[in-house]
């Protein structure tokens, strides 16, 4: 795993530790390939950061700041590891996503959010795709014109559609990328 492009082009990035699922380098790839003039200025969240690749991705890529949110303490340590590998700076929060969200966003301060949770995957687990696509918490720290790239298990629930427009979406093995518009 690395930095794609941009000033940090090329460095290579840990992965987070206990079997995490770093999103793949040719995923990430696409991803901002498909983002474009976005990314330059923006103000970045980074939800569930696992080892901080997409929010780092898109400091390396010219983006004015990023918040990388994770609950597990090793995580942040690696995200912040990350960091220094990568001479960025950014703020780091180990805390629920939700947490974050109720407590600490603020209102339309965010251009470009990424989140990769946990997939759902069997009865009894959270689906936290669903919750983010209808979070009104993370929708209201959006600004106008805001994109929120959820990655998902593919074929899993459907995303509600209430607060957010699907813009497009993309397979790449057994994970979907959805982008999706602030309404």
């Amino acid at each position: 795993m690395r930095v794609i492009a941009g000033t940090a082009g090329g460095r290579p990035l840990k992965s987070p530790p206990d079997g995490l699922r770093p999103t793949m380098d040719r995923v990430k790839a696409a991803v901002f390939s498909s983002l474009g003039d976005l990314v330059p200025g923006a103000s970045v969240l980074d939800l569930f950061a696992g080892s901080g690749a997409m929010g780092i991705e898109a400091l390396s890529r010219g983006a004015d700041r990023a918040v990388f949110v994770d609950s597990s303490e090793r995580c942040t340590r690696c995200i912040r590891e990350n960091l220094r590998s990568a001479t960025c700076e950014a703020s780091v929060q180990t805390m629920d996503a939700y947490r974050f969200l109720d407590l600490y966003a603020g209102e339309a301060e965010f251009d470009l959010v990424f989140a990769d949770p946990p997939y759902f995957k069997k009865d009894g687990d959270t689906d936290h795709a669903s919750q983010l696509a209808s979070s009104k918490k993370l929708h209201a720290a959006l600004r106008p014109n805001a994109l929120l790239v959820l990655e998902k298990q593919h074929g899993g629930p459907a995303l509600p559609s209430e607060l957010f427009e699907p813009v497009r979406s993309k397979r790449y093995g057994g994970s979907e990328i959805h982008f999706l518009a602030k309404r």
